[in-house]
């Protein structure tokens, strides 16, 4: 087994907490939990909506995953958190399935959640292999 390779995406976005933005050990890469920040702007405002927000995150997970010669379609499991479930759940699906083709979705578990950082509606985290 192979030593970890921690990540640090240079114009990815800006960590809100103490990590990395993805851990890599013997092909599989674990990305950190994205959320509705804009890297280049990190300090602007979240987008408004869970669309928007939704948008952004996965963006987010393009960059980091594209900083390291990835790209969604690596993506095998994602994990996502919803702040108002019920009430966004419907168009986070809608908004979610445009980023995979409908062959190659990822393992999913979606999950309410009473609060996120920076005030977010919405965080998803996700499991790569390389190939």
């Amino acid at each position: 087994m192979a030593d970890p390779i921690f990540h640090m995406i240079e114009g990815g976005p800006r960590p809100v907490a103490p990590f990395s933005h993805a851990v890599e050990t013997d092909g599989w890469v674990l990305l950190t939990g994205q959320m509705p920040t804009d890297p280049e702007a990190p300090d602007a405002n979240l987008p408004e909506g869970i669309v928007a927000q939704t948008q952004r995150v996965m963006q987010n997970l393009e960059v980091v995953l594209n900083g390291m010669g990835l790209t969604l379609g690596h993506v095998v499991q994602c994990r996502c958190y919803l702040t108002e479930f019920e009430r966004d759940y419907a168009a986070f699906n809608d908004t979610y399935q445009r980023f995979f083709p409908e062959t190659r979705r990822p393992a999913r578990t979606t999950i309410g959640v009473t609060a996120l950082a920076v005030g977010a509606l919405v965080e998803i985290d996700c499991v790569a292999r390389r190939v």
